[in-house]
C-alpha cells in the first residue's frame, strides 16, 4: 500500500494562519462588593456580583445567585481564582449578571455576637430558617435592583437546603434551582461533627479541612485529585475572610453551628425540611462520583420527590468529591450547570 502525504509551501500554510479567526478574548468583567442590611437590626449582609463590562440590560435567565454550604463562605469556593478563573467569571463571561452572598455568621456578613465569645457559652447560633431569610433578602434586593421578576439559584450543599426551601415557597421568584451536592434525609454520618455539646459555633483547622475533603477518596488517587497549590489558595482565601479565626494558633475558619443541630433534627432524622413537591421550576441535582458528604441516596430520593418540577435533571460527575468545584474535573461541574442555565433561552 502507498502512503499519501499532503506538502503544503509554508506561504500557504501563512495564508492559512492568517486567515483562521482569531481566538477569542475573555470578555472583561466588571466586580462589586457589597453589603446590604438584613432583616434583624444589626446585620449586614456580604453581596458579591460580577458582570461583563458595558452590560445595561438584565432578564431573569440571566442572572444568579450563589449560597454557600455549612462552613465556608461563597466567594472561598465559587469566585475563587485557580489557573486564572473562577466558576463566577466563567458563567459571567457567557453573558451572566452574576451575585453570591454570605448568610449572617460566615464570611464577610455581620458575626453575630456570640462568635465573639467561648463557643460553649451560648447555644447554636444561624438555623436554616436564619439562613432562608438571608437568603431571601438578597434575592429581593436582587430583583429591585435589576427590575425583573424572578432569577436563576445556584447552590451547594447545606446551601441546596436554603435554596430549595426558599424555592417551595416563593417559586414564582425562581426562574431555575441548581443544587450541587444536595442535601437530603441521611443513612450514613455526617462529616460535620461535633464533639459534646454544641455551642454556637464550630472551629476547622486546616488539617481537618484536608482530611474531611479526601474521605472516601481511593489513596491512589488522592495526589492528582487537586491540583498543585489550590487547596492552600482555597485555605488563604478562608483566612482571609474570617481573620479572628486566622489569628487563633492554629489558624481555624468559625463556622455556626445552627446547621448541625438542624442536621441532627431533620437531616438525620425522617423529618423533611422542605416539601420538594411544592418546588415548581426547572430543577438541576448535580454531585460528585466520591462524595461521601453528601452521597448519591441523597439526590436520587430528592429527585423522585421533584414532582412539581416542570423539568428535571440529574449529573454525576465522574471522580469528584463534594468539592469538585475545586478540583481537577470542576470545568465538567461548570459545564453541566452552564447547559442547564443556557437551555432556558
Amino acid at each position: 500500500m502507498r502512503s499519501r502525504c499532503l506538502a503544503i509551501p509554508i506561504l500557504g500554510v501563512l495564508a492559512l494562519l492568517l486567515a483562521a479567526p482569531a481566538v477569542a478574548q475573555p470578555v472583561k468583567l466588571i466586580s462589586e462588593s457589597y453589603q446590604i442590611p438584613g432583616r434583624d437590626p444589626g446585620i449586614q449582609l456580604y453581596v458579591r456580583n460580577k458582570r461583563p463590562e458595558g452590560m445595561t440590560a438584565f432578564t431573569p435567565d440571566r442572572i444568579v445567585l450563589f449560597v454557600h454550604g455549612a462552613t465556608y463562605p461563597a466567594e472561598t469556593a465559587f469566585d475563587l481564582q485557580l489557573d486564572g478563573l473562577s466558576w463566577m467569571d466563567y458563567i459571567a463571561q457567557r453573558g451572566y449578571d452574576v451575585y453570591l452572598m454570605d448568610v449572617r455568621g460566615y464570611g464577610r456578613s455581620t458575626r453575630p455576637p456570640e462568635m465573639a465569645q467561648p463557643a460553649r457559652e451560648n447555644r447554636p447560633i444561624v438555623h436554616t430558617d436564619v439562613a432562608v431569610k438571608d437568603f431571601g433578602t438578597v434575592v429581593d434586593h436582587i430583583l429591585t435592583r435589576r427590575g425583573v421578576a424572578k432569577i436563576n439559584l445556584l447552590a451547594w450543599s447545606w446551601g441546596t437546603s436554603i435554596a430549595a426551601a426558599y424555592t417551595a415557597h416563593s417559586s414564582d421568584k425562581v426562574a431555575r434551582l441548581v443544587l450541587y451536592a444536595p442535601v437530603w434525609l441521611r443513612q450514613t454520618p455526617s462529616l460535620v461533627r461535633v464533639e459534646g455539646p454544641l455551642g454556637a459555633y464550630r472551629t476547622v483547622t486546616m488539617d481537618a479541612a484536608r482530611q474531611r475533603w479526601l474521605t472516601g477518596v481511593a489513596a491512589d488517587k488522592q495526589k492528582e485529585l487537586i491540583p498543585s497549590g489550590w487547596f492552600e489558595a482555597w485555605w488563604q482565601a478562608n483566612m482571609d475572610a474570617d481573620p479572628v479565626g486566622a489569628a487563633q494558633v492554629p489558624p481555624v475558619v468559625r463556622a455556626p453551628n445552627g446547621v448541625v443541630e438542624d442536621g441532627q433534627r431533620y437531616w438525620a432524622a425522617d423529618t423533611r425540611y422542605y416539601d420538594a413537591s411544592k418546588i415548581r421550576v426547572p430543577v438541576l441535582l448535580i454531585h460528585g462520583e466520591w462524595d461521601v458528604d453528601t452521597p448519591a441516596y441523597m439526590s436520587q430520593a430528592l429527585f423522585a420527590r421533584l414532582t412539581g418540577a416542570p423539568a428535571k435533571r440529574y449529573v454525576v460527575i465522574g471522580e469528584g468529591t463534594h468539592t469538585v468545584v475545586m478540583e481537577r474535573n470542576r470545568m465538567h461541574l461548570f459545564r453541566e450547570v452552564q447547559l442547564f442555565l443556557d437551555d432556558a433561552r
